[in-house]
């Protein structure tokens, strides 16, 4: 009921929206910063059982579902050589994965939380990577500084979506690419494609991705019950169960159910 109220709330205010997010943020990387908690996304896993396996290294493997959905996202254009923002980088083991796999010639990840950024930069010591505070609405960057743009899981966190984009297409180069990953409702995924289309950048590839991020779900839930059970206090596991998507959550329950769909997109920005 509480986690339901909260929701009605955030959606009523944008700016309310934001502050609960932050907050949130703020607190997971204030109270739990372990080392070995890196990533907070829903993962992924290919459905294809021809597909070639992801090569990681073995320190790598215990974050493989959450790796893959950044490779399934990032991967969709050749970042060697460039200079990539990622905006939401939470507790930046995407960035240290694109920095260290794919091999960009600058990675920057950016996050409205000062203690997440503070987390990353403890915790990713990687050549090339840094990290900064930042509003996703207002990036503190310069026009035209990033030839891709990365956001994963990110986007429902903002309190507009059409102010991001316009920031977006502000930091990104010429022919830059915008290269995108996140969930709606139902009712909100037809109103996130004509923000993206509307955005003045190129829509290039548009992907439903549910059934590979409900899989990955499914797949991690024991591992993500018995850490929550390990570090959380019993009177908050509740809502870590609802963070995480575990089997029988608002979230978990709406991707099953198709009340809830997971785009993966890649957009351009026109040469002129």
């Amino acid at each position: 009921m509480l986690i339901g109220l909260v929701r009605r709330i955030a959606r009523s205010s944008p700016r309310v929206k934001r502050s609960l997010w932050r907050t949130w943020y703020q607190y997971l990387a204030a109270k739990h910063d372990e080392a070995d908690w890196t990533f907070m996304n829903y993962g992924f896993v290919d459905l294809n059982p021809h597909a070639p396996r992801l090569a990681l290294q073995g320190s790598d493997e215990g974050d493989r579902l959450s790796i893959q959905l950044y490779h399934h996202v990032a991967a969709s254009v050749d970042l060697r050589g460039w200079d990539v923002l990622e905006v939401g980088c939470g507790r930046g083991g995407g960035c240290s994965y694109i920095m260290r796999y794919l091999q960009p010639r600058t990675m920057v990840g950016v996050d409205v939380s000062r203690k997440a950024i503070d987390l990353c930069n403890r915790l990713h010591a990687v050549e090339g990577l840094s990290f900064s505070q930042g509003d996703a609405e207002s990036l503190p960057f310069s026009d035209g500084a990033f030839n891709a743009v990365i956001n994963v899981e990110s986007s429902h966190c903002y309190g507009s979506m059409e102010r991001f984009l316009v920031e977006v297409c502000r930091v990104l180069r010429p022919r830059g690419y915008f290269l995108f990953g996140d969930l709606r409702s139902k009712d909100d995924i037809g109103g996130l494609r004509e923000q993206l289309r509307a955005s003045g950048l190129r829509v290039l590839k548009e992907d439903v991705i549910t059934l590979n991020v409900l899989g990955a779900l499914e797949r991690d839930s024991e591992r993500k019950q018995a850490l929550i059970r390990r570090r959380i206090p019993r009177w908050l596991r509740g809502g870590f169960h609802q963070f995480a998507g575990l089997a029988g959550t608002l979230v978990y329950e709406a991707l099953r159910t198709g009340r809830a769909e997971y785009l993966n997109c890649v957009l351009q920005k026109t040469a002129g």
